[in-house]
């Protein structure tokens, strides 16, 4: 495939670039079909990513849906077929503005407006259609051939919530029609898998446009969340942590302390109390450090492993809410290690070893990104220094490999990052371990060393879930809600087969529920089969005890497996035994 540069010179196109080329050139084609059918359209921004494109675009009055989309492909295509050149040309800055002017693009005139002023601004035109871009693309439209508009949605221009919101047209474009078809089957069983639409036929959570972006969890969801929690706290007490909680509001005036009021207080919810400005928290980490600074500690306690499960607020835009993925409230597993300097490496080296235990007995993989020092950061260069090499020589030393995402840490100190890979294949952040030298600081905090004097230690914040709300909805697409048994939130339903058996079957249901599992029994009148699929199928329960009279006599049950739909009849021990296994080694 050939392609055409901003200098307007044409080379065959590296292979590695092919995807992200022919998605760029599309995003131009389909903006050129939106002209075509909505004449008074105005484009802002229309950039190629990681799932394949979209433009941003000023329809006016006009409200698109998803039943549109097809009518602007039909009309891509026509411009495919039409086998339109790319041409390019580069123009003054000036001029670009009263080039963009000419043509009524006031997005346009107001981006160049925001670039220096001795900018020369490169535009790329096909057929009627023109736009400022710095390519490359393909050199003819004919040349795009496998592409679909997967979705509309909102987005502010510049991303900025008091600017007015613009209709985002979302597709996506491959080099061959069997790559698209792969895509669209993946989008298929994502969609099948959407944890908003298995939380709502399970009854997990609810969200309600009282609290946008406040998760409901409902009693079944609260299992889920209570089982993922019981195994936290397990983990954590066999590694030597010790659990607090800290206040969910406190004084402006501890923020600042943090750093957080001059770095983060867009993103903080605020109140007044007694006349004085107080924070809800967005993190845990200064109630953790105000534990710490609670008493004096020598160098024999050291490290000090402290987590708390604290629920944090952050201000979210309401158009970037979704579902659990992105909401205002949730629940950090956070931890803070205290420590010595001569400690980090081993520490660094500890939460490692248990974040890739949680995320083995889930079955994900993950790579690992080692974020630096941000443009708005607190503390010297030696800090950050220290930091960064304290972090690299704890990965190096586990010989994990690792990649560099620079300017991406905390404003406080650098973090690795782990990105685990669901059954999709989709890539989540979710655990993090942070090196701070700077909170210590700003709190004055000590401990006294091995000669009676102070020192000033280093603190980890780190997590393992990450967002417990968050980790629920993508375990939840990544089981498609077939919960491990240890997890599920009802895990065994009792299912007579008439009135007949009811009294053997609450009998049994008593018995397992003693026990201490999470067990129902279904005593509705309705059909057998009926009740066996809505709870193999709607439910996800991972075993269904079909009782009927040969049950009753023999004093059996008979065992419906969820994940092989086989019945097995057994004893009422045996199962017990059978489930208590499975739950124990949380298999």
């Amino acid at each position: 495939m050939k392609v055409i540069y901003n200098d307007g010179h044409v080379a065959e196109c590296p292979e590695e670039e092919k995807t992200h080329i022919l998605r760029h050139s599309a995003a131009h084609i389909l903006a050129q079909a939106i002209l075509r059918l909505y004449p008074e359209a105005d484009f802002a921004y229309g950039p190629a990513n990681e799932k394949g494109f979209y433009y941003d675009v000023d329809l006016g009055d006009i409200k698109l849906t998803d039943e549109d989309l097809p009518k602007i492909e039909d009309e891509m295509r026509k411009i495919c077929k039409e086998n339109l050149p790319f041409k390019t040309y580069e123009l003054p800055r000036e001029e670009a503005i009263k080039h963009m002017q000419e043509r009524g693009e006031k997005y346009k005139v107001e981006h160049i407006a925001d670039l220096p002023e001795d900018a020369r601004i490169t535009f790329f035109q096909q057929g009627e259609y023109v736009d400022m871009c710095v390519g490359p693309h393909i050199t003819y439209t004919k040349a795009l051939k496998a592409f679909k508009l997967t979705g509309i949605s909102g987005a502010y221009w510049k991303a900025d919530s008091n600017n007015k919101m613009l209709t985002r047209i979302n597709g996506t474009a491959f080099a061959t029609g069997e790559e698209l078809d792969n895509y669209l089957k993946l989008l298929e069983e994502a969609e099948r898998r959407d944890h908003r639409k298995i939380g709502k036929e399970m009854q997990l959570f609810m969200l309600r446009d009282e609290g946008p972006g406040f998760p409901f969890f409902l009693p079944k969801g609260m299992a889920l969340k209570n089982a993922l929690i019981d195994y936290w706290r397990e983990i954590h007490y066999r590694e030597n942590y010790v659990e607090v909680s800290t206040p969910l509001i406190m004084n402006r005036k501890l923020w600042e302390t943090s750093g957080h009021w001059d770095h983060y207080k867009d993103n903080m919810y605020s109140t007044v109390i007694d006349e004085e400005d107080y924070c809800i928290k967005p993190m845990n980490c200064p109630g953790g450090v105000m534990v710490y600074a609670s008493q004096p500690h020598s160098y024999r306690e050291l490290p000090m492993r402290v987590g708390e499960l604290g629920l944090v607020h952050r201000h979210e835009l309401r158009g970037a809410l979704h579902g659990l993925f992105r909401v205002r409230c949730f629940t950090q597993d956070d931890a803070h290690i205290f420590m010595t300097k001569n400690q980090i490496t081993d520490e660094i080296m500890n939460v490692v070893h248990l974040i890739n235990e949680v995320y083995s007995k889930f079955g994900f993989k993950y790579f690992v990104e080692l974020s630096t020092r941000p443009e708005d950061s607190m503390g010297s260069d030696e800090d950050w220094e220290a930091a960064t090499n304290g972090l690299i020589g704890a990965l190096e030393k586990l010989n994990m490999p690792y990649i560099i995402n620079e300017g991406d840490g905390a404003f406080y100190g650098p973090k690795i990052d782990f990105h685990l890979e669901d059954c999709l294949g989709r890539t989540w952040q979710c655990g993090t371990i942070q090196l701070d030298f700077q909170m210590p600081l700003n709190f004055d905090l000590e401990y006294i060393d091995s000669e009676g004097k102070p020192q000033r230690p280093i603190m980890i914040h780190r997590v393992c879930f990450g967002s417990i709300e968050r980790f629920i909805g993508i375990l939840t697409e990544h089981f498609a809600g077939k919960f491990p048994v240890w997890l599920a939130p009802t895990q065994v339903k009792v299912i007579p087969v008439s009135e007949k058996t009811n009294d053997y079957s609450e009998a049994v249901y008593e018995k397992i529920k003693a026990l201490g599992f999470r067990v129902e029994i279904d005593e509705r009148n309705e059909k057998v089969g009926y009740k066996i699929r809505e709870a193999q199928q709607v439910d996800r329960v991972p075993y269904m005890l079909v009782l009927g009279p040969q049950e009753s006599e023999a004093n059996t049950v008979a065992v419906r497996s969820r994940d092989t739909g086989e019945t097995e009849t057994m004893s009422i021990d045996a199962f017990i035994e059978k489930i208590t296994t499975e739950v124990a080694n949380r298999e």
